[in-house]
């Protein structure tokens, strides 16, 4: 009769638990993709997705779809990714549930907040995309646009564009996670991260300029908020580094 070692049985419930956290968060992603399938649906989900895009549009005017399924997949495509979206706080705490147990109690008072505040300022990158800048794009392209040209934007196409802006957003709005992860492994100091600061700028703005479309109104969108969020990792990264300090590491 063979027994297990010690490290062993550790190892096989480790994975065990990491099986159960990965379905917990795959069934709220789920059950959040049921819930909108139910209401308000993937056609009136699209039709807000779509509603930047045909107020920038004459009276009157819709999108085409050039695919025999577009009209079908598209919006339960756009469906799903919300779906993934609206259950990421779940998923993230899974996520923490399943590290928690193995840290030191100075590292959840880290973890805890960026988890929180990684999926709050990536939602808010989304919303921001959404609200503020699409309109102005939009209106700036059909402004642009020559009369002689009719502007009826594909439907597979406007989704793969609003995906990319939106997750441009949603991940360039983490600047001050990084910032403060940077801060707290030592790798970098706030004194540091204060005197690049106008290549910090420079930078924001490359970034924009390479993920953005070729327009100043977005990409001066993208960079501006990237330079205001980078102060706000300066202020904020001595804040953590305090809280998240083992008693240790302060003596």
């Amino acid at each position: 009769m063979t027994t297990s070692k010690p490290g062993e049985e550790t190892f096989i419930s480790h994975l065990i638990e990491l099986r159960d956290r990965l379905v917990r968060a795959t069934i709220g992603v789920v059950v959040m993709c049921v819930g909108l399938l139910i209401w308000p649906g993937p056609a009136r989900i699209y039709d807000i997705l779509a509603a930047p895009m045909i107020a920038s549009l004459p009276v009157g005017s819709k999108m085409i779809a050039t695919g025999v399924t577009s009209p079908f997949l598209v919006p339960m495509k756009v469906t799903l990714v919300l779906a993934l979206v609206m259950a990421l706080p779940w998923v993230l705490y899974q996520i923490w549930a399943f590290v928690a147990p193995g840290l030191y109690a100075h590292e959840k008072r880290l973890v805890a907040p960026l988890v929180i505040s990684s999926s709050a300022l990536f939602m808010a990158g989304v919303a921001f995309c959404y609200f503020f800048v699409f309109g102005r794009v939009f209106k700036f392209i059909a402004e642009f646009s020559p009369q002689s040209i009719a502007v009826t934007p594909d439907i597979e196409n406007y989704l793969d564009f609003v995906m990319s802006m939106c997750l441009a957003f949603g991940a360039t709005f983490e600047v001050p996670v990084v910032v403060v992860i940077l801060v707290r492994m030592g790798l970098v100091s706030v004194a540091k991260l204060k005197e690049i600061r106008p290549y910090a700028i420079v930078g924001a703005f490359a970034v924009a300029a390479v993920v953005t479309p070729p327009d100043a109104v977005s990409m001066f969108s993208l960079a501006i908020p990237m330079c205001l969020l980078f102060e706000l990792g300066i202020l904020v990264a001595p804040l953590f580094v305090r809280m998240s300090t083992a008693p240790e590491e302060k003596a």
